[in-house]
């Protein structure tokens, strides 16, 4: 969607961080009248905005609604590309099919689809997301990067350090990347992350990540069979997460490391991951399609594949499985 002059008023009041901004001002920026911006006002408070009139003052905004419209996002986003065209839906199946629809059809590179709530999320392997409604970020985005098919699954690890940088700007709570795809807090998963490519002989025309994050649930919130293993941002960090600012952090570093990954290749964001690998250096199993090899996670090549030494002192090369620490 465009940015409506709605949403750029509701940027602008975000900006002024609680000081009334004069309805005259508020006129003269956007080339409207004071009855339109009196509207607007009207409309952002039916949105769930809070703000105050304050006589011979302006308006100022006292809280907004945690939501993940764009109303609410996109006037706080640092972002080149990312995130200035978005898709919303309160609820969906999942957000992976509308972006893989859009990717089809042609939106722009950096088109994001967000939900409050995912009927049928999804992550490696197909396996289940629960995606309940208004308490994590649900959302993927459509990138169109110039490299071959081969260079799409380094955006996976590229993603991962996003988050990782994100959750701990946004939080203090330094969280871990266990190879590939999964953000871990004291050993439990807070985030999935999934990439899917479309290409033809012509090479990469989307890639898909999809981004599924816990952020305000409690235990009780997460079926019983996922309990030990799973967490959320407030259960890490105690205190309640405004998941409009973990989407500007999230979207603002996956596009810093997208183009340093696009223009310098994958060697410092190799550093970064490994800097947060719960992997490197520990004892795993890896069950692949035909075996299930233990050993030690030694590094990642510069293409982002796993290096385990089993016992017998053999390298091997994982390229996909599933990852289970075993020490």
């Amino acid at each position: 969607m465009n940015i409506t002059v709605t949403h750029k008023l509701a940027g602008r009041l975000i900006e002024a961080k609680g000081t009334a901004v004069s309805g005259q001002q508020l006129a003269d920026e956007f080339g409207i009248s004071r009855t339109a911006v009196w509207k607007h006002i009207k409309e952002l408070e039916e949105q769930g905005y809070e703000i105050a009139s304050v006589k011979k003052k302006g308006y100022s905004l006292v809280s907004q609604p945690d939501t993940l419209e764009p109303a609410g996002l996109q006037p706080l986003l640092k972002t080149r590309m990312i995130g200035r065209t978005m898709v919303y839906q309160q609820s969906c199946a999942s957000t992976q099919i509308i972006a893989h629809q859009l990717a089809q059809e042609g939106t722009p590179a950096g088109t994001v689809a967000l939900a409050e709530e995912q009927t049928a999320g999804r992550g490696r392997m197909a396996r289940v997301w629960d995606s309940a409604y208004g308490k994590g970020i649900w959302m993927s985005i459509v990138l169109r990067p110039d490299v071959v098919p081969q260079k799409a699954p380094q955006f996976t690890l590229v993603a991962a350090v996003a988050m990782v940088r994100a959750i701990e700007e946004v939080t203090g709570v330094k969280p871990e990347i266990k190879w590939p795809n999964d953000i871990l807090i004291r050993g439990k998963k807070c985030t999935g992350i999934l990439t899917e490519l479309q290409s033809d002989a012509d090479g990469i025309q989307a890639l898909i990540i999809g981004i599924g994050l816990n952020v305000n649930q409690e235990l009780s919130d997460f079926d019983v069979q996922v309990q030990p293993i799973a967490t959320s941002l407030k259960m890490e960090s105690g205190k309640h997460v405004s998941r409009q600012e973990m989407v500007r952090a999230i979207l603002f570093y996956l596009e810093q490391y997208t183009d340093l990954y696009i223009e310098e290749g994958f060697g410092i964001l190799k550093v970064l991951w490994e800097s947060y690998s719960s992997t490197i250096g520990s004892k795993v199993r890896a069950r692949l399609p035909k075996e299930t090899l233990e050993g030690i996670a030694e590094g990642i090549t510069e293409d982002g594949v796993l290096q385990l030494r089993t016992a017998d002192g053999k390298l091997h090369s994982i390229y996909s499985a599933d990852i289970e620490m075993t020490s």
